[in-house]
This record gives structure tokens, sequence and C-alpha cells, in this order.
């Protein structure tokens, strides 16, 4: 078999496309949750805090005075833990909502009935010829 329809095969199979899919809906979901997280729920959060601004919370290291983490990052190293407090918010919601639909599926897949069981075979006919010869033979 040559490479080239090795992985033609290979790419499409079933389970290849549907990681494909569930990858490029991750990716857009992610943007989604991205903007929830950066521009509904921080603020919200900050405000409640005091107006505070997750995303301009770092440390410089390397002596800058730069008031917003982009003046700060372009002049040297910062520890922006702003922006990790951001991402940690982020992730939480997330793995939250994934593990919603996680136990939405599984719970569909327990309400669903169990499929009948299929009918039995037919039974060959030189089963059927050699029970009659042993059939005959007892009589």
């Amino acid at each position: 078999m040559s490479f080239t329809s090795e992985f033609k095969e290979f790419a499409t199979k079933g389970n290849v496309v549907d990681l494909a899919v569930g990858v490029i809906i991750g990716g857009a979901f992610g943007k989604i949750v991205d903007s929830l997280v950066g521009d509904l729920i921080m603020p919200i959060i900050g405000k409640i805090l005091g107006g505070l601004d997750f995303s301009n919370y770092f440390l410089a290291l390397s002596g800058q005075t730069a008031t917003t983490l982009v003046e700060a990052k372009k002049t040297g190293a910062v520890f922006a833990y702003g922006s990790f407090i951001t991402v940690s918010v982020n992730f939480i919601i997330l793995a939250f909502i994934i593990f919603i639909m996680v136990k939405q599926i599984n719970k569909l897949k327990a309400n669903t009935p169990p499929p009948p069981p299929a009918p039995p075979a037919p039974t060959p006919e030189d089963v059927i010829l050699l029970r009659e010869i042993r059939d005959s033979l007892k009589k």
C-alpha cells in the first residue's frame, strides 16, 4: 500500500473526521469563553473588588515604571499575575461547562433504551436434515 493511499484511508476514517470537527468547534468555543471571561465576568469581578483591572496586575522584574502590562512587556520581563488570574477563571468556566455537557450526554445515554434483542438466526438446512435423519432412526 502506498503512502498516499494509506494516508487517505487514515484521514477519511470516521474517528479522525470527528476529532477534527471537535477540535475546530472547541477552538471556536474557547474564543467564546475567552470573550465571556475577559469582556463580561472579569470587569464585574473587578468592579465588585473596587474597580480593579486584573489585566494590568503585574510586577516589573526589570525595574520598569510602566503603568500597563503591554508597556511593561516591551521594556523587559514582567510577572503578569493578573493575566494568570483571568486565564484561571477562564479555565474554571470552560471545565465547568464541559463537565455539564458530559454529564448531560451520560444522562441521555442512560435514558436510551437498549436495542431489542436480535431475532434468532434461522436453523441451517443441513442441521434440519440431520435432525430429521436422527428422528427417523429413533423410530
